[in-house]
């Protein structure tokens, strides 16, 4: 029961810190080394055994700080600094912006309102695999998408509410919790991606799709009716100004095949088409930073402004490490936290025990857990990392294979972020519509409600 008590308590702590805005690694942190001081005192054993121990109990709850560290900033750390570089580079060439002017011109020649919203959420939902920033992918079509969804004839929000879930789902390579999952999975993050993340996120993709064509027509025509919008909700209140990503310089439209190129590279090179040529994640990044400088000069013709662009990856990785990987970091230490008190070995064994249904019960808590963190945290990552390292443990403890678990808890870490007004991307995407945060999640609850099922059921099925 102790075990148990700690662990409700660090996580209502946590999640206190983390929804008053303090600095979320940090905060993780501090819980984690709190529960690891708390364990130590309890138990009376030593945190760490082998090469590794310090002989001191003080300084080895610091040690498990120190070996996560070195272990993820070389493993999966790396991987997201190169990804979140290369998307850092992409930008200041304006590649990405190059890439959504492509692909949403289709949409241009269809007139008709609703079917217009499903469609643009399909087209922001493709361009977020390659595109892994959810406010970057945001403030890009909020300047191209938004304004054609307004003069076709729906109203703000309903505009606005498409765009803040164009990256619910997290698919793809480029998504830090789709590497992470696919590590914990034991899975290349191709493998992880086309064979266990897409089948299930293309039928949370369409029901999404669905409801915001069928529900944003019905609160349009509904809230109109009450008084609750009005003539102006449907029109463009100013011109969107350009924020962020979206203040990218043009570039040629050659330029969209670069943020691309990545993809495509780890699609071939694997299992999947040509097992002959092994190629890390990290080898495919730097591959095409190199091939995407040689584009640019030649372009540009410019060496000096060239190689001046480059620093926009180095930075990048920079601001990658110090946000997402050591939140990674900090909230595997704040998991391991949890692990040691023994009350989470408790809770799942207390699951796996029931009879004919431990394996789905076992799924919904995990699934339910990451809901409820993502959506009062306002982060998907913050949640993900955070609980992530518990899946193997509750898949094995119900015989399931770890896959099965972390495709439905990754992808409804996204989902449900997009639920929170104090997401990021929801933030982001009201201030540029003029509309107020609650607003809009009004909007994208229902929508999301409908794919948390989805991604629930069609977990179960597939996987």
């Amino acid at each position: 029961m102790l075990g148990i008590f700690l662990v409700v308590a660090s996580v209502i702590l946590a999640a206190y810190l983390v929804i008053k805005r303090y600095y979320a690694p940090w905060a993780l942190l501090m819980v984690g080394l709190l529960l690891l001081i708390c364990v130590s005192i309890i138990s009376g054993a030593p945190l760490i055994t082998g090469k590794k121990a310090t002989h001191s109990a003080v300084f080895d709850i610091v040690q498990v700080f120190t070996n996560l560290l070195q272990s993820r900033t070389a493993g999966i750390g790396m991987n997201i600094i190169c990804v979140g570089g290369f998307a850092y580079y992409m930008d200041k060439i304006g590649a990405t912006k190059a890439l959504v002017n492509i692909c949403i011109k289709p949409l241009s020649y269809i007139h008709a309102p609703y079917l217009l919203l499903g469609l643009a959420y399909l087209v922001g939902q493709l361009l977020n695999v390659f595109i892994p920033s959810a406010v970057g992918l945001g403030m890009l079509l909020m300047v191209t998408i938004y304004p054609l969804l307004v003069a076709v004839g729906v109203s703000r929000l309903s505009a606005a509410a498409v765009v803040a879930t164009a990256s619910c789902l997290d698919l793809g390579p480029a998504s830090g919790n789709s590497l992470l999952a696919a590590e914990i999975s034991n899975l290349h993050v191709m493998e992880f991606f086309i064979e266990n993340q897409l089948p299930v996120g293309i039928v949370t993709a369409v029901v999404i799709a669905a409801g915001h064509v069928v529900l944003g027509k019905f609160f349009d025509k509904r809230d109109l009716a009450s008084g609750r919008l009005t003539q102006d909700d449907f029109k463009l209140r100013t011109e969107v100004k350009k924020e962020g990503a979206a203040a990218q310089p043009d570039a040629p439209i050659y330029y969209a095949i670069l943020p691309i190129l990545p993809v495509v590279l780890l699609f071939v090179f694997s299992k999947l088409v040509y097992a002959g040529i092994r190629l890390e994640v990290v080898t495919a990044i730097l591959s095409c930073a190199l091939v995407a400088f040689v584009v640019d000069l030649l372009t540009v013709r410019n060496l000096r402004e060239c190689t001046d662009r480059t620093k926009a990856m180095f930075n990048g990785m920079g601001k990658i490490f110090s946000s997402t990987v050591l939140l990674i970091v900090c909230a595997e230490v704040f998991a391991e936290g949890l692990k040691r008190s023994g009350g989470i070995d408790t809770i799942l064994q207390s699951v796996a025990q029931m009879q004919g249904a431990g394996g789905v019960t076992m799924l919904l808590a995990m699934f339910l857990i990451m809901t409820l963190a993502a959506f009062v945290t306002g982060s998907g990552n913050a949640a993900f990392f955070a609980f992530s390292p518990l899946l193997p443990q509750a898949a094995q403890s119900v015989a399931w294979s770890t896959v099965t678990m972390a495709v439905p808890v990754q992808l409804a870490s996204g989902i449900a972020r997009s639920m929170s007004p104090i997401a990021g991307v929801v933030m982001a995407v009201s201030g540029i519509a003029e509309v107020s945060p609650f607003e809009l999640v009004r909007r994208t609850i229902p929508v999301m409600v409908f794919a948390l099922i989805a991604t629930f059921l069609a977990s179960i099925i597939i996987l």
